[in-house]
């Protein structure tokens, strides 16, 4: 199943008259980043992210139909914007590969208040850029006012909540589970948590009133997570993933699964299984590999063939085993920016 060396299975002109499609979506999640001239993008419709790989970058999303992509801002990438009928289009070596519109984030991604508590970590996983950030930390009114700000800029669809580790495991969520508990009566909305789980976090957060838990794998390949990983814990996210659908329930879990750290596609089929079978929704995340970790781990951008074919892996066994992430109302799975989602966007 190595699928390095093998050709996209579509052909870039095909997509001059259906803008976005799930084929042209990967090409362009393959690439993940796009020159654009400032004078198409407001102020509003840029994002930085605060949290994972992706730290520190500047970003902006186009949508057409069903589907969506995020593309980080890089004057050298490959890929161009320009202005296209009453959009935009995004072009290649002078090919449109897609079109579609620019789409207001309302805090973080669109339809969501998608909102980094910590800011820091404790931890050194070395894909990720956040622990040597050293970020600020939120309070609980910045949190709801960021809620407010996202409310007054569009229609709000649910309340997102990701963190780091600033002292420990159980602190945050302890902390979490007070911001759960003081946003849930405020605002009629759903709300998601993705931490690192703790004994206790599951059983909390749900009683506090998150509707929906995200513990990351990171990757299934267990040498890869002991080395890119180090003082985290692989069984015990998956023991708490395990433990999140009991109290969340099907279609109320899932775990982020980063490609393209030198793993297997074998491995991912098997990873992918695993947490599928424990009614676990595996979110497929290409790698976005960050300056400030240059050097310390393999990184490698997963190709258009390889994300179309293990997204369509990742579908059935979802299917196989009755999981559905249309029904999920946070996080990533309904904003699909970032992935090639099943069921989503193919």
């Amino acid at each position: 199943m190595n699928t390095k060396g093998k050709p996209p299975p579509f052909h870039e002109s095909d997509s001059m008259d259906r803008g976005l499609t799930a084929e042209t979506k990967a090409l362009l999640i393959s690439i993940g980043s796009a020159d654009i001239d400032p004078s198409l993008l407001p102020a509003g419709f840029k994002t930085t992210a605060t949290a994972g790989p992706g730290a520190g970058g500047t970003s902006f999303f186009i949508c057409s139909g069903d589907h969506r992509v995020r593309l980080s801002i890089k004057p050298e990438s490959s890929l161009r914007v320009i202005p296209w009928k009453e959009g935009v289009a995004v072009q290649k070596e002078g090919r449109i590969l897609a079109y579609g519109t620019l789409e207001l984030p309302l805090c973080h991604c669109p339809e969501q208040a998608y909102i980094t508590v910590s800011e820091r970590c404790i931890f050194d996983c070395k894909f990720c850029p956040v622990p040597k950030l050293n970020g600020h930390v939120k309070t609980i009114n910045e949190i709801t006012a960021l809620v407010e700000s996202a409310q007054a800029r569009g229609n709000v669809r649910a309340i997102s909540l990701t963190s780091g580790v600033a002292e420990s495991p159980e602190k945050e969520a302890q902390y979490m589970t007070e911001i759960v508990r003081h946003l849930a009566p405020r605002f009629a909305l759903p709300i998601g948590v993705s931490i690192y789980p703790t004994a206790t976090s599951t059983e909390d957060l749900h009683a506090a009133g998150a509707v929906e838990i995200k513990y990351n794998v990171e990757t299934m390949d267990r040498a890869i997570f002991k080395k890119v990983c180090p003082g985290l814990s692989l069984d015990n996210i998956l023991s708490e993933l395990e433990n999140a659908v009991s109290i969340f329930g099907k279609n109320r879990v899932s775990s982020n699964f980063i490609i393209g750290l030198g793993e297997t596609d074998e491995c991912v089929q098997d990873g992918i299984e695993r947490l599928a079978s424990m009614g676990v929704i595996p979110n497929i995340r290409p790698i976005s590999p960050h300056p400030l970790r240059k050097g310390e781990t393999f990184v490698e951008r997963p190709t258009a063939y390889r994300l179309m074919l293990l997204a369509r892996i990742n579908k059935s066994a979802l299917e196989r085993h009755g999981l559905d992430v249309r029904i999920a109302r946070t996080m990533c799975l309904p904003c699909t920016g970032c992935d090639l989602t099943p069921q989503r966007d193919l």
